[in-house]
């Protein structure tokens, strides 16, 4: 930013400056994709939540979920919507918390020793899907003045803490159930084996699922229908129904039509959305800032370690796995 003199951007803004009109598309529809993907999956999970637990029907589940939390974001203030996102955020610790001391009575340290590495490659685009966070890192720069030190501080500790909670999170299941299998033919829900396996924690299970789900669906409601209104350039300050429709309608659609989504839209969304946009995209970015000039030496200093070497690392691993998914898709047709 201070080389820059500019102050902050976002990603699409970004791409405009170092990929052109084809870095622009590949962006936004990315980013489309991922919201899209995910809020197929969170109305698909929070329905089937609700299904279990009151015994409507589905189609009912998922419309209330969607009139319900869909209405928050359109209708409420920014203070209501944070103050509702915080009672969420409260009650995701609060649970997390009891499905933890629950859970962990039944914790066998012999089976955190056994490793299943033949699993890694599957599991990358869920890895990358949870420490999504590449998205704010420009509002970050900007509301920290692009003071580099604190930009650092913030991004380790901010990945830091989600990191400990997700290796708890892995130590439970992982030393509670059982014979898990790492199939991806034969793709399980921990949660659910975790509730057969534990009758006491199946209401907590369903308690942090749906809070989980509804504050994560807050969010990428209001980052897409924002996104939307940009595409449709309407004025902001004014009441936008057309693109909170836009935002709303195909996840609920899509969920009805197949309720056992869940699993396949997140592997879609990262494979297809996170890996394009947080991988190949910035490493190509980074690579067009540094060394677009025919000479090939770095127009800036670079702020990070790492090169060409690094780079090329970053983006031929993202196309690894983007491409190894496009053929096991291929293949399983």
């Amino acid at each position: 930013m201070c080389e820059l003199g500019s102050g902050g951007v976002s990603l699409v803004s970004m791409a405009t400056r170092t990929l052109g009109k084809l870095g622009v598309q590949t962006a936004c529809l990315s980013y489309i994709f991922i919201h899209y993907a995910l809020l197929v999956a969170y109305v698909a999970r929070s329905s089937e939540i609700l299904t279990n637990s009151f015994g409507i029907p589905l189609w009912e589940s998922a419309t209330l979920f969607s009139l319900v939390f869909g209405g928050i974001c359109y209708f409420g203030s920014q203070r209501v919507i944070g103050a509702i996102n915080g009672c969420l955020v409260f009650g995701i610790i609060v649970s997390f918390t009891f499905l933890v001391g629950v859970a962990s009575g039944e914790l066998q340290w012999n089976s955190l020793l056994q490793a299943h590495f033949e699993a890694i490659p599957q599991s990358i685009p869920i890895i990358a899907l949870a420490f999504v966070y590449q998205n704010v890192v420009p509002v970050l720069c900007t509301n920290l003045e692009g003071n580099l030190s604190k930009v650092r501080t913030a991004i380790v500790f901010g990945t830091a803490v989600p990191l400990v909670l997700f290796l708890i999170w892995d130590a439970v299941i992982l030393g509670t159930i059982p014979n898990l299998s790492t199939s991806s033919s034969d793709v399980s829900d921990p949660l659910e084996l975790l509730r057969s396996n534990n009758g006491i924690v199946g209401p907590i299970v369903e308690a942090f699922s749906f809070l989980a789900i509804a504050t994560s669906y807050i969010g990428f409601v209001l980052g897409l229908s924002d996104f939307v209104s940009d595409l449709l350039k309407l004025p902001s300050g004014q009441s936008k129904p057309f693109p909170y429709l836009l935002t709303l309608l195909p996840p609920l659609v899509l969920s009805l039509l197949d309720p056992e989504i869940f699993f396949k839209a997140l592997d879609f969304a990262g494979t297809y959305g996170v890996l394009v946009l947080f991988g190949v995209l910035p490493a190509a970015m980074a690579w067009s800032e540094r060394y677009l000039d025919a000479s090939q030496s770095p127009r800036l200093p670079p702020l990070v370690p790492g090169g060409k070497l690094t780079l090329s690392i970053v983006l031929g691993g993202a196309l690894v796995v983007i491409f190894s998914e496009i053929y096991k898709d291929v293949i399983n047709q």
